[in-house]
């Protein structure tokens, strides 16, 4: 499962610089595009499924490298016990909402599958609200294994 994961993350990574880069080369060329008087309508809207992406994605990154801003000032003056159970406590509520999110997702990915994104044809706005669920699961599964190293104690 390790190696499974650990190419999984590779692969999460890749996508989220990849949307990211895609979506910042499509604005500059849609604004290249309306300079020379031919305007890409299109091409924001796109931006904004790839941002949707790119949020999720990066987020779950960020998170399984620790790279999220935190405010531990308080916590930092408790023992180190009440520490690590406030750390669990934490991923116990993140993981709550996270559930919900992937639950909640996955209806609204489903009863938006006929839609069609900003009218583009051909084009389901169900791909836009996907990310929401498989972001979720990925940071979910992040969220997991951390609680479970915390719990380990390593």
């Amino acid at each position: 499962m390790s190696r499974v994961y650990q190419r999984a993350c590779e692969v999460e990574w890749a996508v989220a610089r990849a949307t990211l880069w895609a979506m910042v080369i499509l604005i500059f060329t849609a604004a290249l595009a309306r300079l020379m008087g031919s305007p890409m309508n299109w091409a924001i809207d796109m931006s904004t499924c790839l941002f949707a992406w790119s949020c999720f994605l990066s987020a779950d990154v960020a998170w399984r490298e620790g790279k999220l801003m935190s405010v531990d000032v308080l916590v930092r003056l408790f023992p180190q016990a009440w520490q690590r159970k406030l750390r669990l406590a934490n991923y116990f509520i993140i993981s709550a909402f996270l559930l919900y999110l992937i639950g909640y997702g996955s209806w609204l990915s489903y009863t938006t599958r006929i839609r069609t994104f900003q009218g583009i044809p051909g084009f389901s706005y169900a791909w836009v609200t996907l990310s929401v669920p498989v972001g979720g699961l990925f940071l979910l599964l992040t969220t997991l294994i951390k609680a479970r190293k915390e719990l380990r104690g390593s």
